[in-house]
Parts: C-alpha cells; structure tokens; sequence
C-alpha cells in the first residue's frame, strides 16, 4: 500500500487528507485510485481556541471521529503555529499501525502566477519563486508555502507537489483576462488569474456524474460560496470568465473581504482619509464583506440568525452582487444551462440559494422550495428551464488525484 497526503493551509488552520492508492484501481485513472482513508485539521491556531479533529474512513462505512483523549493519546494536540500542527501531524503518520509508504504530500498553492500552470513537484527555487505571489494572496500563499519550506527540510525524500487554485483559469480567452491598463503593466503580469480553481476543476469533473444523461452541460456557472466567495463560468470543461481578478479580493463580498470596489475609493481613502496601504490593506481584507456591512459577524449562519436590520442588509447585499455575477457570467457564456452552488454557504444555507435563484427567475431559473430547504442535489423544479443544483466540492481530492497523476508520469 502507498499513501499520498494532502495539506491545505490557511491563516488559521491546517486541513489535510490521507489517501491509500489502490494500485489496482489506477487503470481507471487517478481519482478511481485512491480511497479517503484519513481527514482531519487544526483550526484556529495562534488563539486559545485551537481544535483538532481526525476521522478514520473506511470504505462503504461513516466516517469514525475520534474523541479529545484518543487524539491526545495519538500526539494530535493543539498547536500553537502551523509549525508544531505540521511536526504533531508527521509524527502521528510516522507511527500508526496502519502506515503505509508516502510517496508525496499534495498542498493547495493559491497562486501560481504565469508560471506554474499544473501540479509542480516543488523544488527550492520554485519555493523562492512563488513567495513572490504572497502580495496577490496575502491571506492564503504564504500560509501555503510555509508547509512545504519545514517538509522539505522534515522529509527530504519526499516529493512536495504544489496544485494552483489559478491553474483553471489559465485557458480562459485572452480577452477575459485583460484590464484596460497600459501594455507594459499587463506584460509584468498585471491581468486577472481567478482563483478556486481546485474546487471548479472539482465540481466540472463531477458533473457527468451528478447531471442526468439528457442535462446539458455545455454552458455551466459554478458559485463557490464560502468565507471566501467566487463564481465560474465553464463551457464545456473549460474556465471561460471567472469573478475574481489580480487578487482573491475581486468579486463577491465575502465574509470579510469586500469584493469589487471602485479603484477611485482606494485612491480616497489614501488621499482624503489618509490611510496607508497597510491600513487600507487591513481594511479591505479584514474589515469588510458581511462583517463590515453587518457590523455584527463574518458568519451567514449567525447573520441568518440574527434580527438585527444590519444582518438582513448584508445578505440581501451578499445576494444581490451574486445574482448579478451570475448574470455577468451567462452573458460571457452566450447563456446558462446549468448553476452550481458548492462550499460552506452554497452546500448549507438554503435562504441564500432560494434568494439568488428567485433574482435569476428572469433567466429561466425555477426553484423547488422542499428540495431547496432539505440541501437536496438537484433544487430546481421540472419546469426550470436552467437546472440548479448543490455539489459538495472536494479540493483534497483534486489535489491527490493530480499528484498521482503526476508521479505517473514521473515514472
């Protein structure tokens, strides 16, 4: 048996994925290939409220979670850095009864700039190299790279494969790539690259298997709703427009993070509210999206909760900017076969799908209220004419699957 682990790392948490390779199943290609055997994560690291969790699966059975003493028996405590979550995670691998041979570690890299256009076996350099992306994804790539730096020194043997959240989007038309910025700002790289890329290649890959055989499938938006929140336009399995831009803070509001923004009110708050670009920076990442416009919390759970006028305004903005989006990208697609929610809002809170379907109405979109409220995979009624359907996206799984791919090619 071999193993291929997967770590997705963010400002707070550490995710990861073990997966056994069944070398039997790899005739049928790489996801065929691989069994979920372990997930888990660490979360809010750096605070005092630090969680582990880790669940044991075994094919055809539900997922085992383990209690806080077994966990504590395995090394699995909180951590206080990414570091020792990284340190605790090797060293409860290292010593499992049912370890098996690693033959790489997979890790989410958000941005892969005009360079790294696939799943990269990592060396160095390509570390120094993409460091140099940390300014577009401040809150995501060097939590991301942080890993890799301390394996390659933990585990020098074995291979360190980064997968690009950009990499999707990178056959998108030139056209849909462009700002209307002097040449020689577009020839350094100054363009949009979209992001969420693992979880849009998750869910187009899905979709032939989730879609009736009769569904079209050739003109598809995927809304990828969560804390951080973007929105796909695919024809035919490709990325063709995309919401988000230079940066992850292009698009959709999000759960702190503001979305599109006039470029004039950056100049403002520079020049009139005298705020620098670490103020300004702070602002817009941190401080806006639903909580800024609530004031009350970055959570559509406790802001659907919640009575409070301001919670109401910031979902009804939240769901405004993506009926509009979902607009913008049919109109980039020629028209709209099929909408996809996925992620943490999009899979969960059915009051955000039904009023983003009900503004869409005009493009042929009818909701089935009693699948919608039960989560159910297709909520669109029989008489929709787009079909509207909830996948759970799986980015581990892209990842492990384009690292076997990888080393198969290797070979």
């Amino acid at each position: 048996m071999q193993e291929i682990l997967v770590l997705n790392s963010g400002s707070s948490s550490v995710k990861f994925a073990l997966y056994h390779i069944n070398l039997e199943g790899a005739a049928g290609g790489a996801q065929e290939a691989l069994t979920l055997a372990y997930s888990g994560h660490f979360s809010g690291l750096a605070t005092s409220q630090c969680r582990v969790s880790l669940a044991h699966r075994e094919p055809g059975q539900s997922p085992h979670y383990y209690d806080v003493q077994t966990l504590k028996a395995l090394g699995l405590t909180p951590a206080v850095n990414h570091e020792e979550a990284i340190t605790k995670l090797i060293a409860w691998l290292e010593q499992r009864e049912d370890k098996s041979a690693l033959i790489a570690i997979g890790h989410r890299v958000v941005h892969g700039g005009q360079t790294y256009f696939e799943a990269t076996k990592l060396s160095a350099n390509d570390v120094i190299e993409l460091e140099k992306f940390s300014s577009l994804a401040p809150l995501h790539q060097p939590h991301g790279l942080a890993p890799i730096k301390l394996l390659m020194a933990q585990l020098p043997d074995v291979p360190q494969i980064a997968c690009f959240d950009t990499a999707f989007h990178t056959r998108q038309p030139w056209v849909a790539r462009q700002f209307a910025l002097p040449r020689e700002l577009t020839a350094k790289g100054v363009i949009r690259y979209g992001f969420h890329g693992l979880s849009y290649d998750y869910i187009q890959r899905t979709l032939a298997h989730v879609l009736p055989d009769d569904a079209r499938r050739s003109r598809v938006v995927v809304a990828h709703l969560g804390n951080g929140a973007s929105m796909c336009a695919i024809r035919d399995g490709v990325s063709v427009a995309s919401s988000m831009g230079f940066t992850a803070l292009d698009g959709l509001p999000m759960g702190t993070r503001s979305g599109a923004l006039d470029p004039g009110v950056v100049l403002y708050l520079i020049g009139n509210e005298k705020m620098s670009i670490e103020d300004v920076s702070a602002l817009l990442y941190k401080r806006s999206g639903l909580l800024g416009v609530s004031g009350i919390s970055s959570d559509m759970r406790e802001l659907l909760a919640s009575d409070a006028p301001e919670a109401e305004e910031a979902v009804e903005l939240y769901c405004y900017r993506a009926a509009r989006e979902i607009a913008s990208l049919a109109g980039a697609l020629g028209g709209l076969d099929q909408l996809i929610f996925t992620a943490g809002i999009g899979q969960h809170a059915a009051p955000v799908r039904a009023r983003i379907v009900t503004q869409c109405e005009w493009m042929g979109m009818q909701l089935d209220e009693k699948s919608n409220a039960r989560d159910a995979t297709c909520i669109s009624s029989t008489s929709s004419r787009v079909g509207v359907w909830v996948i759970p996206t799986d980015e581990e799984r892209v990842i492990a699957s384009d690292c076997l791919a990888l080393l198969n090619r290797m070979d």
